[in-house]
């Protein structure tokens, strides 16, 4: 489950990055996007979902 959701993260970050490069302009505006707010938003999910998991297993041990 750990490395589905780092692949999951890089894989929103390069999106996230192209998107605001403009650099998927015919599809997706450059700059901040809804594309590139979605994307924020899911890996920033993520991170606090991982450091919660992890928090948790500190305890458990």
């Amino acid at each position: 489950m750990a490395k589905l959701l780092e692949m999951l993260g890089i894989v929103l970050v390069a999106i996230m990055s192209l998107g605001f490069m403009g650099l998927l302009q015919p599809t997706i505006n450059a700059g901040l996007s809804p594309l590139f707010w979605g994307c924020a938003g899911v890996t920033l999910m993520i991170i606090i979902y991982r450091k919660m998991k992890n928090k948790q297993e500190e305890k458990e041990n």
